[in-house]
């Protein structure tokens, strides 16, 4: 847990209630990753120096290997690769996808390339990179106003702008490149917004039930997402029809990536069809987070969700 981007804290908060549920059940470790550090944190918390060369810990002259990694790290290094390819060259099961698919997903704008050729309905879009000239009148003609002016490799809504006047953007890339250098602008889509959770659950694909998102700020920011400002219905005020529809795509997008783990993929129905937004790979596991509550609606518990993916990734 932990982290290296803005989303540290939300990190934390999520392998709490991971280890919270499995305690009971497993030898856990609550181990934090931050830049200047990595440490394991006892019951006294006390800090115990990770070794980074074998990812071990010793405790009172003992040295502790672990079995399995529960991987609850939102953004770098956790959910772009970084840790997936470290821990895979240590032969150590974790729980998020692979390498290629975790750094895929995690680059909004590579992802969108590679699911448009299958037919996966999105939004319009433009790329500005760190060190290009701002051109408003042409991004306007490609993605009109308003639209969304987003950090490339970010979660959580942070450097996302909803600009309405062509004065706004450069103001909105600042925001976005403040975190990171790659930015993602997209056509606004009028519509109901949904989450909708596909796991791998006892070795099949498995959709979690689709929940709506109302939020009562701009667009669903970090506000809405985790200071009360939204509402996230379960499962969502749409007809089965669309249920059907959109939970059958995001079944698709995870086979077509040959994703594993958890999942939460983010849709708008615009016009009646659900279009893709992104997909999150190590999504938020708090007890208000999305995948927690999809899960209960489904009668899976917090314990049988986190122990179902510690046990698919030791296969």
């Amino acid at each position: 847990m932990g982290g290296y981007s803005s989303e540290y804290q939300i990190s934390l908060n999520s392998g709490n209630v991971v280890y919270n549920n499995i305690k009971d059940v497993c030898n856990a470790y609550r181990v934090h990753l931050f830049k200047d550090k990595w440490i394991y944190v006892d019951a006294l918390k006390n800090e115990h120096p990770i070794n980074k060369g074998d990812f071990s810990v010793t405790i009172d002259n003992t040295k502790i290997n672990f079995d399995c990694v529960f991987n609850t790290i939102h953004g770098t290094p956790g959910e772009d690769g970084h840790m997936q390819a470290y821990f895979s060259l240590l032969d150590i099961p974790q729980t998020s996808c692979e390498m290629y698919q975790s750094a895929l997903t995690f680059n909004k704008r590579d992802l969108l390339s590679v699911l448009r050729p299958y037919g996966i309905t999105m939004a319009t879009s433009a790329y500005f990179n760190e060190g290009d000239e701002i051109d408003t009148n042409h991004i306007v003609e490609k993605v009109g106003l308003p639209c969304f002016v987003k950090a490339n490799r970010a979660g959580s809504s942070f450097g996302v702008t909803k600009v309405y006047k062509k004065e706004e953007i450069p103001n909105a890339i600042a925001i976005a490149l403040k975190e990171d250098s790659q930015v993602l602008i997209e056509s606004f889509l009028d519509g109901v917004e949904v989450s909708v959770g596909v796991i791998t659950y006892k070795g099949e694909t498995k959709v979690l039930p689709v929940t709506e998102i109302v939020s009562e700020t701009d667009f669903f920011d970090y506000k809405a997402k985790y200071e009360g400002l939204s509402q996230e219905i379960t499962p969502a005020r749409i007809s089965s029809e669309q249920a059907v529809a959109v939970s059958k795509v995001a079944k698709e997008i995870y086979d077509l990536l040959d994703m594993s783990g958890l999942s939460r993929s983010d849709f708008i129905f615009h016009n009646g069809t659900p279009h893709f937004i992104e997909i999150n790979t190590n999504p938020g596991l708090s007890e208000e987070s999305i995948i927690p509550k999809q899960a209960k609606e489904a009668g899976i518990s917090l314990k049988e969700l986190f122990m179902n993916t510690i046990e698919e990734a030791m296969k």
